[in-house]
């Protein structure tokens, strides 16, 4: 039996899901699991690790073929919903998929490639029918792989990251004691099911609780206020980007819903953002429609959660917070050695919530920890007052102009401070004598290359010269991946092209 389902027993009786207006108890949730992992045995005693793909859309379903795989010794590679064929094709090529398993609809589609890979196709309502259960299933020791992420490829092919099922379980834990989750509360899901921000966050972290899931299909502004006034919700994360189009929406409003809105944001005890930079500008709105400061923290597919503002005490704009418990932190320069307060270093983690490697990787898993063992993350960051922020990714925020290492994200803040600019992405492009030469792309649907003198204006009361972007491209969408973050190797050809 896996900890994940050994918690859950205790919830019996209680609601774990929701779809809509069905309901579903965590009694059901452990029998459908169940299910999955008896039709995936089929006469075995251990999948043995066995690599188990599946498409399945957000609900019970998706909780139940995850629960299932890792009931019956299986290693869980979910897939996105929406990417493109080649990614599907290297996602299960590159982890060595025996089976998928997908909802009916997208049956036809995969066909051809678990045809193509005499890969073994099946859907959910095979997987989920009547049978009679085995009696036993194997016991699963938290050294055991139980999933495949794989990270966003903004700069390279994306990479398999494993995590055990003791990494998976120091994820969720740490973040229900730091975050103080409760068989009370209600949340919504709508992220994607294959990052670690819907996995772990949400639902891992709710049904770890006792807690309500509330899906939904797809992201949907009226919807999502809908369930906020219909339902007894207590949390609410989501990425920056949902945030803008949550506010946007909101302020299309009348009058009387807005004051609606604004009497069931009470109800709330805590809102959560992350996955990319928040804009002050965005928390400072959404300060003022539901009277709650979001709470932002740090973390990516290879160590969960690891940095974060806290939940009692003061969360400050701009800034990822502190480590959580059990988690080390440290920064360190390029000669390895560590960072005085105020003075920007690698962010590298230490603890049992860091994944084991890269699937089939070992000179990549090699080059990303030290020799001592704490995992280079490539973020860079420095403290001030207790407090870490993050200056941006080694390999793409930092940006080395003119002698000067300077962080994207800062020009980026300082933009979107300016009128009529929805977002922002700032990259250094290879120039022979400043090395860098600072770019900003905006996106914006009435600002132009006329206002360019006044957005320099403004931008010089923040920053200094040598800060300044050189090169400027209005665009009307910013490219970015399936989590809303900006790709900015993509960014780059904006202005190379």
């Amino acid at each position: 039996m896996t900890f994940i389902i050994q918690q859950a027993i205790q919830f019996k009786g209680r609601v774990a899901i929701r779809e809509g207006i069905k309901a579903f108890t965590y009694d059901e949730l452990i029998l459908r699991a169940g299910k999955v992992a008896t039709f995936l045995l089929r006469g075995k005693d251990d999948l043995g690790s066995a690599r188990i793909a599946y498409m399945v859309n957000p609900g019970i379903a998706y909780v139940a073929v995850q629960w299932g795989i890792w009931q019956a010794g299986g290693v869980a590679v979910p897939l996105s919903l929406n990417h493109p064929e080649e990614a599907v094709r290297y996602y299960l090529r590159d982890s060595g998929a025996e089976v998928v398993i997908c909802s009916p609809e997208y049956v036809k589609s995969l066909q051809p490639l678990a045809s193509g890979m005499q890969l073994n196709l099946t859907d959910t309502e095979k997987v989920l029918e009547d049978q009679d259960l085995k009696p036993f299933f194997p016991r699963i020791e938290g050294q055991r792989d139980a999933m495949i992420l794989y990270t966003s490829g903004t700069t390279d092919k994306p990479k398999g990251v494993v995590s055990t099922h003791a990494n998976i379980r120091s994820q969720i834990t740490t973040l229900v004691e730091a975050w103080e989750w409760s068989s009370e509360d209600q949340i919504i899901s709508f992220l994607p099911l294959h990052h670690v921000h819907g996995i772990i966050n949400v639902v891992g972290c709710a049904l770890w609780s006792g807690a309500c899931v509330h899906f939904m299909p797809e992201f949907d502004p009226s919807g999502v206020f809908h369930l906020i006034l219909e339902e007894n919700l207590t949390l609410f994360m989501a990425v920056p980007t949902i945030y803008y189009k949550l506010i946007q929406y909101f302020n299309r409003l009348d009058p009387e819903a807005k004051q609606k809105l604004r009497d069931r944001f009470g109800r709330f005890r805590l809102m959560v953002s992350g996955s990319a930079a928040l804009p002050v500008s965005v928390l400072d709105q959404w300060k003022v429609i539901t009277g709650h400061t979001l709470l932002e923290r740090y973390g990516m597919t290879e160590i969960g959660m690891a940095i974060s503002n806290p939940l009692h005490g003061a969360r400050k704009a701009g800034y990822v917070g502190m480590p959580l418990p059990g988690v080390g932190v440290r920064l360190m320069d390029e000669e390895g050695k560590p960072v005085r307060e105020g003075q920007p270093g690698e962010i590298q983690i230490k603890g049992p919530n860091v994944f084991k490697e890269y699937w089939q990787k070992p000179a990549a898993s090699r080059e990303s920890f030290t020799s001592d063992g704490w995992f280079r993350t490539g973020d860079i960051a420095l403290v001030e007052h207790g407090y870490f922020r993050i200056l941006g990714r080694n390999s793409v925020d930092i940006i080395k102009s003119g002698g000067y290492k300077i962080s994207a994200l800062e020009i980026e803040e300082a933009l979107r401070a300016i009128e009529g600019v929805k977002d922002t992405a700032v990259v250094g492009i290879a120039d022979e004598e400043w090395g860098e030469l600072i770019a900003a792309a905006i996106q914006s649907p009435h600002l132009g290359e006329e206002d360019i003198p006044a957005i320099k204006e403004s931008l010089l009361k923040k920053l200094p010269g040598y800060k300044m972007p050189r090169l400027y491209r209005f665009v009307a969408e910013l490219p970015r991946n399936a989590m809303g973050k900006v790709v900015k190797q993509e960014v780059k050809t904006i202005f190379t092209a």
